[in-house]
């Protein structure tokens, strides 16, 4: 059986492919458009999918979406009739594209992939639901999804057993912690739906001292978990924005100009608005415990890719494990679809928890040294070993080092296949990749790389972390030792690998560990900001260019920027954005 997942229009579109249970294939539509976090139809994605599937469209037994779209439009058209006439400019932006494309999915499948089968839809909480309970290890475990909105639920909290998943209590639109975070993401002049990990990266410059009033004039915050959003202070309801005048002036200043130099405000703003988002988290983990007495935990949504709540959450031992689907936000929606569809459909037992290392685009070596012939730019072709042992060598010297191997990953963290490396003994590593390779802001912190092995050795860890999900302290005695990567509340969120998950980033950390001492390396992702992450060879070679990358791995193809003029490939150049 053979089931296509499909998540679109709000933002990180995506598609996914099921084959008799297992995750085959799997990709954003961002990676293939170069339009971050793009939200049109997948149609790139879902190409991509059926060819690794090796499926045509038409053999394909269902098409699944992550969401109810007419549930949703009556919820959308009810809050924009609640509050005329200061919805009108909202209602006439939003209507016409509802009308025109949102409702008309069904048309849009049968016209771009002509396929005449069944299109079944799946609750927008039931598909994070399903995406963190199937795709983990557990034979049965609590679930506990918080994001923005679905339809109209923000949160849900339920129970995974065998091939049954029962959603057993919601929260509702409006009252919602994602709304409440990007509230503040967007009075922080950042990107909302984009950015609120920079809210989270920023929060340890501050203090919490709004806290308090946060929760005495914003939101109130209920014993279980559950939340009341003060509608007073928020525009999302009936408007084009997320917050008004009577949020400023609750907080004595206007919103900061996005762009601007930070101030002590923001920063003690982020810090407090941190602090609210983990008590509101734990108390709905707490909840969640007390209804399932289970001592698993399976996370989803976009709220759970905070990854700063997510480590003190582990860490506090409410639950003995704790599995967060590695794409949680809506693009992992196209993933839960899939599954959910094929256990009701099939009745089929649960398997076992599929990894998320090889479900992308993946290029060959012909590939490669086909394109690079083609522009002209000298590489050097390495065996596996000599490759490992050479990037090793360029990493302990200071040099940064773009490596481009294998699958591509699905979601958003960079896992050691499309990844930016180095050295994290250099203290001054973190602002030289901000400022020439990433173009970033200068407070953005940057996640390490263990071995698995030897993740204890250096964080407060007894436990693999392949994705990158959960923040975890850097030993005290190692702090000095591996400052790039150690942020300013001494935390890291980290990704353990093992030879099985990523081969040849293990043996570079092997290289790395036998060479310097140190078994840890930065890994961060091979994009500049405003664009998504490296998917082709093209991509790869263009970031590198445009960077201050010295080294660039391309599978076995190794470019030196040293033996290389830009400027020779100025047209393949690309230009920076904000994200």
């Amino acid at each position: 059986m053979h089931i296509l997942g499909i998540s679109c229009f709000y933002h990180d579109a995506a598609s996914a492919l099921v084959s008799d249970g297992i995750l085959t294939a799997a990709a954003q539509e961002e990676r293939f458009t170069g339009k971050k976090h793009d939200a049109d139809f997948p149609s790139n994605a879902i190409r991509f999918c059926l060819e690794k599937g090796r499926v045509a469209a038409d053999n394909l037994d269902a098409i699944v979406f992550y969401d109810k779209p007419f549930t949703k439009f009556d919820r959308i058209l009810n809050g924009y009739l609640a509050t005329v006439p200061r919805s009108y400019q909202a209602f006439r932006k939003a209507i016409p594209v509802w009308l025109r494309e949102k409702l008309w999915l069904p048309h849009r499948i049968h016209k771009d992939l002509h396929f005449h089968g069944d299109i079944l839809f799946v609750e927008h909480h039931l598909s994070h639901a399903a995406g963190t309970y199937f795709s983990s290890p557990f034979k049965q475990a609590a679930i506990l999804t918080v994001d923005g909105v679905g339809e109209w639920a923000t949160a849900s909290i339920g129970h995974g057993r065998d091939n049954q998943i029962r959603l057993t209590q919601v929260m509702n639109y409006p009252h919602s912690v994602g709304l409440l975070y990007s509230a503040f993401t967007y009075f922080l002049g950042f990107q909302v739906n984009s950015a609120e990990y920079k809210v989270m990266g920023l929060a340890p410059y501050g203090q919490p001292q709004y806290a308090e009033l946060i929760e005495r004039e914003i939101v109130r915050i209920f014993d279980d978990g559950s939340i009341h959003l003060n509608p007073e202070y928020f525009t999302f309801q009936y408007g084009l924005t997320m917050t008004g005048t009577k949020f400023e002036a609750l907080f004595g200043r206007p919103r900061r100009h996005p762009e601007s130099e930070l101030t002590d405000s923001d920063r003690d703003i982020a810090a407090s608005i941190q602090n609210v988002a983990e008590k509101i988290i734990f108390r709905m983990a707490e909840q969640t415990k007390k209804l399932t007495n289970e001592n698993k935990l399976c996370l989803s949504g976009g709220v759970a890719l905070n990854c700063s709540a997510t480590g003190k959450l582990l860490k506090a031992g409410l639950f003995d494990e704790i599995y967060i689907q590695p794409a949680s936000s809506d693009s992992g929606g196209a993933v839960g679809a899939a599954l959910y569809a094929h256990y009701s459909l099939t009745g089929s037992a649960k398997k076992n928890n599929q990894p998320y290392f090889s479900l992308g685009p993946t290029y060959t070596w012909d590939n490669v040294s086909s394109y690079l012939n083609d522009i002209g730019a000298s590489y050097e072709n390495m065996a596996f070993d000599d490759l490992a042992e050479y990037l090793a060598a360029q990493l302990a010297q200071r040099k940064i080092v773009g490596l481009f191997h294998g699958p591509m990953e699905f979601g958003p963290r960079a896992l050691g296949f499309r990844s930016i490396l180095a050295d994290p003994r250099d203290i001054d590593m973190k602002t030289r990749i901000n400022k020439a390779v990433k173009f970033r802001e200068p407070f953005r912190p940057f996640a390490p790389v263990v071995l698995e092995e030897k993740a204890s050795e250096y964080f407060d860890t007894d436990r693999p972390s392949p994705y990158m999900l959960f923040n975890f302290t850097v030993q005290e005695n190692r702090r000095d030792t591996v400052p790039a990567i150690t942020h300013v509340d001494g935390t890291s969120r980290i990704q353990t690998v093992n030879q099985t998950d990523n081969r040849l980033l293990y043996h570079i950390l092997q290289k790395f560990e036998y060479q310097t001492g140190v078994a840890v390396l930065l890994n961060t992702s091979l994009n500049l900001r405003g664009h998504p992450i490296a998917r082709t060879p093209q991509d790869a070679f263009a970031t590198f260019i445009s960077s201050g990358i010295d080294i660039m791995a391309i599978e076995n193809c190794v470019l030196d920027k040293n033996k290389i003029d830009p400027a020779s490939f100025a047209h393949l150049h690309i230009a920076t954005g904000r994200d």
